[in-house]
């Protein structure tokens, strides 16, 4: 969320922003919204004003013996006055907080400005493709060959975009999960959770899920709960509502948990395979940290997630996303993305972004300066670290042997019980 205050102040930046983000929004409403809104709270104040001088004479009247009855009257009708003002002042303040709820934030200003993936910039790569000497299969045909993904039994048992894992698949997912959250929490100093699964809307509004993306979320119908599309959101709220001392910060979270997602834009894409799920498993990384170290944190997070892939030996990328192609509330987004030899292309396995005080705002998540002085909204960031069916997908594309056979990375080795090799 953004302040309406330096919306205001800043309405030609504004204005640019929305055409660099090409993000239709209804900024004329929002600023006509917001001129009403203070001609009300001015005139209630001055209403208020009338009312409280009126209140005195009617007292000085009484106390005198007199019975000023028309002052009186005069007295209940600014009253009435003043209620229906806060009436409309609350529906007008509640409107502009769905406004403000909906308007995207400000990249920050070394994001390249663009209008797609195209115009993304590679910032580093690592790691050479592997060259085939025989035509590399996908790993639908791996997983399927080896009896470790059951793709026709997912969908039975659920829809499409679900999968099944069996035997060493299981056991491989399961050991990428220890093999990430061990790394994360013994050599980065990140503290481990367990968070919910499920959260409240107030929760999911916090990290900006909600109103914007209600349609790629699952809701339980029931209840205010909803199923979470990532780990982010339950542990960047664990602080909405307090204030940290700045001794705390910074604050480095980080979670396994499966996400659910509808994945409601993306029908006809990815759709084969196990790239583009409705439910899948991620390791997140959360950090809390104060305004003037968040782009230092947000290189820190992009390298302790970039560390999984060097450990599992996966060529990957770094590539800074432009304004057309970043997410609703991040200023600044890097994009892992591993190397697909199926696909001869790299693909996104992770999304490291900062976004400073935009959900700090709607969460109301606030430290207390050592200097004193007035509270600060935290800065927020968060990625993938990473996730861990795209992760499998990588280990089985760029490990694969003619003869049908996976190369086991040697960092996940000890997490198999010595295991080095798939095989049917």
């Amino acid at each position: 969320m953004l302040d309406i205050r330096w919306i205001r102040e800043n309405e030609v930046l504004v204005r640019t922003m929305l055409e660099n983000r090409h993000h239709e929004y209804p900024l004329e409403q929002l600023l006509d919204l917001d001129d009403r809104r203070r001609k009300m709270l001015v005139d209630v104040e001055r209403i208020k004003a009338t009312r409280n001088e009126g209140s005195k004479k009617v007292g000085e009247a009484k106390r005198r013996g007199e019975a000023p009855a028309s002052l009186m009257e005069e007295m209940r009708r600014l009253g009435e006055e003043v209620k229906e003002l806060e009436i409309q002042l609350d529906a007008s303040e509640a409107e502009m907080e769905q406004l403000l709820l909906r308007i995207p934030n400000v990249p920050h200003e070394s994001v390249p400005v663009g209008t797609s993936e195209e115009d993304n910039s590679v910032v580093r790569v690592w790691g050479e493709p592997k060259v085939f000497d025989f035509s590399p299969k996908p790993h639908w045909e791996l997983g399927e060959a080896l009896q470790i993904l059951d793709f026709e039994r997912g969908v039975k048992l659920a829809e499409s975009r679900f999968t099944l894992m069996r035997g060493m698949g299981a056991r491989l997912e399961r050991a990428l999960i220890n093999f990430m959250l061990d790394l994360h929490v013994q050599r980065h100093g990140y503290t481990e959770f367990v968070p919910p699964f499920m959260v409240n809307s107030s929760t999911m509004q916090g990290t900006g899920q909600l109103p914007k993306f209600a349609e790629d979320l699952y809701k339980i119908h029931e209840e205010d709960l909803w199923l979470i599309p990532t780990a982010e959101v339950p542990l960047t709220n664990i602080h909405s509502g307090e204030i940290l001392s700045e001794g705390d910060l910074p604050l480095s979270y980080t979670a396994y948990t499966p996400c659910f997602r509808r994945e409601a834009g993306t029908y006809g894409k990815d759709v084969r395979g196990f790239l583009r799920q409705h439910q899948f498993d991620k390791v997140e990384l959360v950090k809390i940290c104060h305004p003037d170290n968040s782009y230092e944190a947000l290189e820190q997070l992009t390298e302790n997630a970039e560390q999984v892939l060097r450990e599992l030996e996966i060529p990957y990328r770094v590539v800074c996303l432009c304004t057309g192609d970043m997410g609703f509330g991040a200023t600044k987004t890097y994009d892992l993305e591993v190397w697909l030899p199926s696909q001869d292309k790299y693909r996104e396995i992770s999304s490291c972004s900062n976004c400073e005080d935009f959900q700090a705002r709607r969460m109301n998540a606030k430290f207390r300066p050592k200097e004193g002085g007035k509270l600060r909204f935290v800065h927020t960031l968060n990625g993938s670290g990473v996730a861990v069916g795209r992760c499998l997908i990588a280990i089985l594309e760029n490990n694969q042997r003619e003869d049908g056979s996976i190369a086991i990375p040697r960092a996940l080795v000890p997490y198999l019980g010595g295991v080095t090799e798939l095989r049917s």
